[in-house]
């Protein structure tokens, strides 16, 4: 049995002073709100632990390489694709661990990993097929997070399109094969796998349910683009949500990631439909994709996760005050969500399948991030707005499945993230 003492945290009834909280085997035990001061002291708010519920982890070597020559979404995926070609399992290793552990000093404790990066150039399968999907596992349990392997299927260059060179390593050539590579992951303690429909562009129409089959998490890329809708109207004569509609795929497992440019009846099917909208902020930015309806999605019973995406910025607190400045921009109104909801969707791990985490109450997994109230950035607010105040470098402590990742600002595990990072981007892009 491990006990932390909070200054304060945000329980499930709302924020509370000098909370105890006992951890057994990943596990928290107990939870008592004024309490005396024992065990391990973590000063400042503590949080449930946030959820990343899309990433790619490649896309951080882009990171401040995109910026010239202005560019578009589309200049922008061929950079990331001849990022993509020089990728092979011992270098994507090395620089994904430098990601996660970004990752956990930012205050993420799982992360949903949108993987399709999965053979040799040309499309040769590695002798081991779940090579570059290894290479993922070992990274995240190296740096101490937990990883949902949202295994991608990808298998056409857009509608009626072949792959080109670079994309030949995302295919398993059809919906099948794919299921049988995935289907020979196994899960651990803090590995677990989902699947993905990369997108409508990518996957065939009579191959769309097959990848939906299945019980795990599933996630797709659905209405990124204005031109993805176009091209989905103009081939099968229904928007991207309409198609999922018409093949029984929409549903409870199912994340809809971006969703920014949906009609009306696509967010009534979505929420009807009890799905979930991943909202990718800083990325959306990034590739000046739009601003999705989050709070029209909320109220029409679609629940609402965050991710990191391209990881041109790692920072939950970034993304999660996103959807609400992002919405005052839309809509210019203030207020549009409140600092709880904002928290529900910074922590929605079920989004990834991590159901048990996510709160600080008895039976939770034991995920804890504490954040400094006397920085530069925190000093003098209310407990509340530390969503709209903080960011990943408040974060002083990360408690992930009851283990210590992060103390004082500072990685456990790995020494020295940036340098990783520096080191390894460096190395792919003069390769």
């Amino acid at each position: 049995m491990t006990t932390y003492w909070c200054e304060r945290a945000w329980l499930p009834d709302g924020i509370a002073d000098a909370v105890r909280i006992e951890v057994d085997g990943g596990k928290i035990a107990a939870v008592t709100a004024n309490a005396p001061r024992a065990g391990t002291v973590l000063s400042g708010l503590t949080l449930p632990g946030f959820a990343n519920g899309h990433s790619h982890a490649f896309h951080r070597a882009l990171r401040g390489r995109t910026h010239h020559d202005r560019g578009t979404f589309w200049t922008w995926r061929e950079r990331m694709y001849s990022l993509a070609s020089r990728l092979d399992p011992d270098s994507y290793y090395r620089l994904a661990r430098g990601v996660y552990a970004e990752m956990v000093l930012a205050g993420y404790t799982s992360v949903g990993e949108f993987h399709y990066l999965h053979h040799a150039p040309g499309g040769k399968p590695y002798a081991e097929p779940n090579a570059m999907g290894g290479a993922l596992r070992q990274a995240a349990k190296d740096a101490g997070i937990r990883l949902t392997l949202l295994d991608t299927c990808y298998l056409a260059g857009g509608i009626g399109v072949e792959p080109d060179e670079v994309q030949r390593r995302f295919s398993d050539g059809t919906a099948t094969k794919w299921a049988q590579r995935a289907g020979e992951l196994r899960e651990d303690e803090t590995f677990r796998v989902g699947g993905a429909i990369h997108s409508v562009r990518a996957v065939p129409e009579d191959q769309l349910s097959e990848v939906a089959g299945g019980t795990g998490p599933l996630h797709i890329h659905l209405s990124e683009q204005r031109a993805e809708n176009e091209q989905c109207l103009a081939a099968y004569g229904r928007t991207p949500t309409g198609l999922l509609h018409d093949h029984g795929i929409l549903g409870e497992r199912l994340t809809a990631v971006h969703a920014t440019h949906l009609t009306a009846e696509d967010v009534q099917r979505l929420g009807a439909a009890r799905s979930r909208a991943c909202f990718c902020p800083t990325t959306e930015r990034d590739l000046g994709d739009g601003i999705g309806p989050a709070r029209t999605l909320l109220d029409a019973g679609v629940r609402l996760s965050i991710g990191s995406d391209s990881n041109a910025v790692v920072d939950a607190f970034e993304e999660t005050r996103a959807l609400e400045l992002n919405e005052r921009l839309a809509s210019e109104k203030r207020g549009r969500f409140t600092a709880e909801e904002l928290l529900a969707a910074a922590t929605d791990h079920g989004a990834v399948g991590w159901d048990e985490v996510g709160s600080l109450a008895p039976g939770a997994g034991a995920d804890l991030v504490t954040v400094g109230l006397g920085s530069v950035r925190t000093a003098g607010i209310e407990p509340s707005g530390v969503v709209f105040a903080a960011s990943g470098a408040d974060v002083r402590d990360v408690v992930v499945a009851g283990r210590e990742i992060v103390r004082g600002g500072v990685h456990q595990l790995i020494d020295r993230p940036e340098t990783v990072l520096a080191k390894e981007i460096e190395a792919l892009w003069q390769s």
